[in-house]
């Protein structure tokens, strides 16, 4: 991906910025807005922080864009792991919607331990490839139809790193909240996921919600039929 106008959009053929001296820059300018192309190299990374929970596009542009493409040497190795976190805080996001007393308290044997756990890892590698194959067939065929499969991995990527959202679930290790929290951080990562497949795509916000909705609809339904359909053991 190349250098993009955190503003516009527009692509950015030269570096975003001069530097003449340690601490001493000049950034450069986008050639179709006129405006400055990527204010955010001079901001604190908390400015960042902020922007991005407030969704606004430049931030996304900033993050998916410039820099990640200014990191480009450790691109593949940042991809996997964001693929781990993200797996790891959906596990930690199953497991708290399956604990209780009953289920795991000192009394539980290990078999059942184990089946419990089984189950666990199914529902997160099924739902979770479920949800990435239809959210790429959605991006391939409603949002972008120029989009081919050298672009999969920039989606994946882009919901990789737009569902940061997941890490407010680490505060339940420590705090207790009750479960609906867990409804309100889904709704920040979905709007999330959101906005960062518009910036990625140039679709409308309509089309980017649907394909976002359908996918954790569809990984939510097979999640749900899974269960219902496992031996009584495992359950």
């Amino acid at each position: 991906m190349d250098f993009r106008c955190v503003e516009c959009g527009y692509r950015i053929n030269k570096e975003l910025f001069v530097q003449y001296s340690p601490g001493n820059i000049r950034l450069m300018k986008c050639d179709n807005c006129r405006a400055v192309a990527d204010e955010y190299i001079e901001c604190e990374i908390m400015i960042l922080l902020i922007d991005l929970i407030l969704h606004k596009p430049k931030a996304y542009r900033h993050l998916l864009y410039n820099m990640i493409h200014l990191q480009a040497a450790n691109l593949e190795c940042l991809f996997w792991k964001l693929a781990l976190g993200f797996l790891l805080l959906d596990a930690y996001r199953i497991l708290l919607l399956n604990r209780s007393e009953e289920e795991w308290g000192l009394s539980v044997s290990l078999p059942s331990l184990v089946s419990r756990c089984g189950k666990m890892l199914m529902d997160l590698l099924f739902g979770n490839f479920v949800f990435l194959c239809t959210l790429l067939l959605m991006t391939r065929f409603f949002l972008d139809e120029s989009a081919g499969v050298s672009r999969y991995k920039d989606i994946l990527f882009t919901i990789f790193i737009s569902s940061y959202f997941k890490i407010f679930l680490i505060a339940m290790m420590v705090w207790e909240f009750p479960l609906s929290v867990l409804f309100i951080i889904d709704m920040f990562v979905l709007s999330s996921n959101t906005v960062a497949l518009k910036v990625i795509t140039d679709s409308a916000m309509n089309k980017c919600m649907s394909a976002c909705f359908c996918a954790y609809a569809v990984k939510l339904f097979c999640q749900t039929s899974a269960r219902h359909h496992l031996p009584r053991s495992w359950r």
